[in-house]
C-alpha cells in the first residue's frame, strides 16, 4: 500500500510524520512526502523533525519528492495544502491518482471535493477537517502549537470506500482519525467557527477573544456568524441547535493572545485564504440571492488592503 501526503507543511507534516514513524519498518505500507523548496531539501538531507505533544522525533519517508510522477498511483492521498493552492496542487498530484485512489481533502473550506473533481478525473474524493495548530518552524522542522490533532473524514453514503479500513490504518499510526457519513455537518461546524473569526480578527486587527471583548467587535462577529449559519442552512446542512453558543464557548478555550491564521498571514504579508472564508460566503450568498451585509463590508475592506 502506498500513502502519499501532498503538502508536508503544518498539517501534512504532522500527520505525515506520524505515518512515517509507525510504518518505517513496514514491508506493506510505503509513506511518500510530496513537498518543495528548502523544506523538501531539508527532509531529503536530515529527515522531517516533529516537535509535538506526542514527543520529538525525526522520520524519513520511503520517498520525498516534488515530482508526483515518481510516485505512480497511490492507494491513499492526504491533500494538505492551502485552499488557494488547491487547483495547482490537484494538477500537480494527478499522476498519483488512479481509479481506486482515495483522496482525502484536509484543506480549510467546505467545497473542496467539488473543486477537486474539476481537476481529478479519477479517484474517490472524500472531505475532511482537522483540529490542529502546527507550522513549519524552519525547513525540515514542524512544531505543534496546539489542538487535539483530531482528524475527521468521510464522503457520500454511496461512495464505495472502506472508510473504517482507512480509519484503522490512520489510528494504527497514533492518529486520532474518525470516519463519518455526516462529514458535511462536521466540516461546516468547524467552518462556522473559523470563518467569522478569521474575517473579524483580520478586519479589526484583534485576537479571537479580543474581538468578543470589544463592543463593535462582538456585534460584527455575531453578524458574521449569523450570516455563515444562514448560508449553511440554505445549503441543507444540519447543524446543532446550539451552534451559536458552541461557537462562542469554543473561542474561550483558546489563550487570549490566539490569532487566526488568516489574521497572521495578513500581518506577515503572505498569501491569505480570504477567498476560502469571507469570499466564499459572499459568492455563495450572491448565488442564493441572500443579503449578507457584514461579509460584503469586510470582504470589500480586506480586498482593498490586499490591493493597496
Amino acid at each position: 500500500m502506498k500513502i502519499a501526503v501532498m503538502g508536508v507543511g503544518g498539517v501534512g507534516g504532522y500527520y505525515g510524520s506520524l505515518l512515517a514513524k509507525h510504518y518505517a519498518e513496514s514491508r506493506d505500507v510505503e509513506i511518500i512526502f510530496i513537498a518543495r523548496g528548502r523544506h523538501l531539501e531539508a527532509i531529503r538531507t536530515n529527515g522531517l523533525k516533529m516537535l509535538s505533544q506526542k514527543g520529538e522525533f525525526t522520520v524519513r519517508p520511503a520517498l520525498a519528492t516534488d515530482n508526483p510522477v515518481e510516485c505512480g498511483p497511490v492507494d491513499i492521498l492526504l491533500l494538505c495544502t492551502k485552499g488557494y493552492d488547491l487547483e495547482d496542487s490537484a494538477r500537480l498530484v494527478s499522476p498519483c491518482v488512479g481509479e481506486n485512489t482515495v483522496v482525502i481533502s484536509l484543506l480549510n473550506g467546505v467545497n473542496n471535493p467539488e473543486r477537486l473533481r474539476t481537476f481529478l478525473h479519477e479517484g474517490k474524493i472524500l472531505n475532511g477537517c482537522v483540529y490542529l495548530s502546527v507550522h513549519i518552524l524552519r525547513p525540515g522542522v514542524i512544531q505543534q502549537i496546539g489542538g487535539s490533532g483530531k482528524l475527521f473524514f468521510g464522503g457520500e453514503s454511496d461512495l464505495p470506500v472502506d472508510g473504517k479500513g482507512i480509519e484503522n490504518i490512520l489510528r494504527a499510526a497514533d492518529i486520532d482519525a474518525e470516519y463519518s457519513r455526516d462529514i458535511a455537518g462536521i466540516v461546516w461546524e468547524k467552518y462556522i467557527f473559523i470563518c467569522p473569526f478569521a474575517s473579524a480578527t483580520t478586519f479589526l486587527d484583534r485576537t479571537i477573544q479580543g474581538v468578543l471583548d470589544h463592543g463593535e467587535g462582538k456585534a460584527l462577529f455575531e453578524g458574521l456568524l449569523g450570516e455563515v449559519i444562514h448560508i449553511a442552512e440554505r445549503q441543507g446542512v444540519h447543524l446543532p441547535e446550539n451552534i451559536r453558543k458552541m461557537t462562542i464557548d469554543k473561542a474561550f478555550t483558546f489563550p487570549y493572545e490566539t490569532k487566526t491564521s488568516m489574521h497572521k498571514d495578513f500581518e506577515d504579508g503572505k498569501k491569505t485564504e480570504i477567498d476560502t472564508f469571507t469570499g466564499y460566503i459572499v459568492k455563495a450568498a450572491r448565488k442564493q440571492g441572500v443579503s449578507i451585509p457584514h461579509h460584503e463590508r469586510v470582504y470589500k475592506a480586506l480586498k482593498g488592503r490586499l490591493q493597496a
